[in-house]
């Protein structure tokens, strides 16, 4: 049975478009950006696609394209437009397909709905995070509002080096498995992507 896989972020710059990268690789899954803010020439979409090998996969276009690199809510009152949910259509897909947040869990879209309205009981939600001054505490709220809203968190991606201290009481605290690090890379192209879809298709499977 094909899965939903939700990639959600501590905080923005935390890793979520590589790990996406990497999942689409190693499930040969689709892709899915539900909404882009800034960057439309060089958006995530491209930059998964810039990173992946296999043919299978297909990009689905964003449901909001937003022109200002910034917060959905103030980048849709720049291009005066407004982001509701209920038009967030998913793509139609026989296929695995991963979907990448924008920013953190709970980034407005408008005045009442944030990022974590658009996931689903039946995603299944990878966490990232990233070790910073505050991580803990971003990733504890993160994971504890997944919870709270019923949603099912499959699991904590950890980027960058490696901080077994922290890494070991957000596992205590949150009972959620770590599925793995991606290291701090000097660069990621396709195969770097590839070889991590290497490591990660036995943690999938």
């Amino acid at each position: 049975m094909n899965q939903t896989y939700f990639v959600v972020g501590i905080s923005t710059e935390v890793g979520k478009t590589i790990i996406s990268s990497i999942l689409v690789e190693t499930l040969k899954a689709d892709y899915w950006k539900p909404i882009q803010a800034g960057e439309l020439e060089n958006s995530d979409t491209h930059k998964v696609s810039s990173l992946i090998s296999n043919s299978e996969t297909k990009f689905h276009k964003s449901a909001y394209k937003l022109a200002s690199a910034m917060s959905p809510h103030a980048a849709a009152k720049i291009d005066k437009i407004a982001i509701l949910v209920k038009n967030i259509a998913r793509p139609k897909t026989k296929n695995n397909l991963v979907i990448e947040g924008s920013g953190g869990l709970i980034v407005p879209l408008n005045d009442k709905e944030t990022m974590l309205d658009i996931i689903k009981p039946s995603d299944q939600v990878i966490v990232v995070s990233r070790h910073y001054l505050g991580s803990i505490n971003h990733t504890l709220l993160t994971i504890e509002i997944l919870k709270k809203r019923n949603l099912n968190v499959f699991g904590i991606i950890f980027s960058g080096n490696e901080n077994k201290d922290s890494e070991e009481i957000i596992t205590k605290m949150t009972s959620v498995k770590t599925l793995g690090r991606i290291e701090e890379e000097p660069y990621f192209d396709k195969n770097v992507i590839l070889e991590y879809a290497e490591i990660f298709k036995g943690i999938l499977d």
